[in-house]
């Protein structure tokens, strides 16, 4: 990928950076040469990203052009809310804490260049912002009330008010960045880029390891570039033409924000942000369900209002969910009225709503993993030993989980198949696991999980590579359909 860094004015560039274009803003917008470029990334260092300005227009157009645009508009218009600096300050505030607490005063100025600090010991915090507003060079205000840091603002800083006594570290950060992307570049040109977003450290994570491999074989068979993120990627997101996420999903998490953001900067995204929104909240998916009369348990959607509904109408034992549970955690079983009382008011610390099921109890539920309207697999989850979830999780602190087989599609039962398709038509076209019920020939939808399991030697089974393949055609359709239409 190409390099161009914009500036007003070029001959007032003093900062050095080998094997990078300085171009004018007003060249970048008016020569064609430029707009005919393909695979470049620009990074946008003019003095103001003011509505209509050069500098907003050098973003607004690199987008247009298929360029990658750092700053992009979203984090331009990020820069100027208020709101949304208030929501940074609050999320970061504890690294704010720990990083200004030496700090004398009740200023002091931030100074971030390519996310990096002359003080080592800011360092963390730059990152974080720089990663969050994507401004090559940014300039951030912080304010003491009550002795507590609060970020106050953020501005960009244009590359001729940069101190001269900065200007050396400023060249210095500035290569650094510029050759970590370019290390690890494939030596061959390849079609498009792919960004796989996982977790090291997660206990649970939809893929493992050497599914996460296969994924990255197949994608490379179809002529991409992979790579692997975490959360730390965040300001590289628009290096990338897709972003597949294989870590689990939450709303109030760096997750959503990375899908949010990828979308925004035009990437086919995978689970897209809709997506996590919707799933990740079982009393959404309960109302939706209900409403378009898709099988369900019976439910009813608990506030401290209606608290005394449960237990008449669906007895003992009934099920507990808090909406945004996950891989049986936050789903309780109570079997009497004092365990009830006493886990609804522990809940209720949490969401204003919960979840009452009526208690279903059957040997394993089914699985089916459905994409862009297509199913790809079906599984029969089978309940860990002597309990009735399929994770047991010990007091210990370990995971048990019960068996899993895997059987091919049009073995599984009609009325499962077909209310599965129903539940996930309601979500969108994303890649999502719809958990079921069956008992007596009837099929009842438990919930519809974006960015479902897809493990070697489990949800494979069948198919083998070729439940890779299918994902990654897909990835690989949308990219060029979106494309295509950009070109039409």
């Amino acid at each position: 990928m190409k390099h161009l860094i914009v500036v007003d004015n070029p001959k007032k560039w003093t900062l050095n950076i080998p094997n990078v274009d300085v171009i004018s803003a007003k060249s970048y917008l008016s020569d064609t040469s430029y707009s005919a470029m393909r695979n470049v990334k620009v990074f946008n260092l003019c003095r103001s990203y003011r509505y209509q300005s050069l500098g907003y227009y050098v973003s607004l157009l690199a987008s247009a052009r298929g360029h990658k645009p750092v700053p992009n508009i979203l984090a331009i218009q990020d820069l100027k809310s208020q709101a949304i600096i208030r929501i940074a300050s609050s999320e970061l505030d504890s690294l704010i804490q720990k990083s200004l607490k030496p700090i004398q005063g009740n200023t002091f100025t931030l100074s971030i260049y390519f996310g990096k600090n002359l003080a080592k010991r800011h360092n963390q915090l730059s990152q974080r912002l720089f990663a969050q507003f994507q401004a090559p060079l940014l300039r951030a205000e912080f304010i003491k009330k009550d002795s507590v840091w609060i970020l106050r603002s953020l501005q960009p800083i244009a590359s001729n008010d940069v101190p001269d006594d900065h200007k050396p570290f400023v060249s210095d950060m500035a290569g650094e960045f510029f050759n970590k992307r370019t290390i690890n570049r494939p030596k061959k040109e390849t079609r498009y880029d792919l960004a796989i977003l996982v977790n090291p450290d997660e206990d649970l994570p939809p893929s493992d390891e050497k599914a996460i491999r296969k994924f990255i074989k197949a994608a490379e068979l179809l002529d991409f570039y992979t790579e692997r993120i975490t959360k730390e990627d965040i300001s590289r997101i628009n290096e990338f033409d897709a972003l597949f996420i294989r870590e689990t999903t939450s709303v109030n998490h760096h997750t959503y924000r990375m899908a949010r953001r990828a979308a925004a900067e035009g990437l086919i995204v995978i689970d897209d942000p809709e997506s996590i929104l919707t799933c990740t909240n079982k009393v959404y998916l309960a109302e939706l369900l209900t409403k378009n009369r898709v099988p369900v348990p019976d439910t009813v959607i608990l506030n401290r209002d209606n608290i005394k509904e449960p237990p008449k109408t669906l007895g003992f034992p009934l099920i507990l969910k808090q909406p945004d549970s996950s891989f049986s955690q936050g789903v309780l079983k109570v079997d009497s009225m004092e365990e009830y009382i006493t886990e609804t008011d522990n809940l209720f610390e949490k969401s204003d709503l919960l979840i009452a099921q009526k208690f279903i109890p059957t040997p394993f539920d089914w699985r089916i993993g459905i994409l862009n309207g297509t199913p790809l697999y079906a599984c029969r989850y089978h309940m860990a030993r002597k309990h009735w979830q399929i994770y047991e999780r010990t007091g210990d602190g370990k995971t048990h989980e019960g068996n899993a087989d895997t059987i091919p599609v049009d073995a599984v039962p009609s009325q499962v198949l077909k209310n599965a398709l129903k539940a996930a038509q309601l979500i969108g076209d994303g890649l999502y696991g719809v958990d079921l019920k069956e008992i007596d020939g009837d099929a009842f939808v438990i919930e519809v999980n974006d960015n479902p399991n897809i493990d070697s030697g489990i949800e494979d089974e069948y198919l083998k590579d070729d439940l890779y393949e299918a994902i990654m055609k897909e990835i690989l359709r949308r990219i060029e359909l979106k494309k295509e239409k950009r070109t039409s």
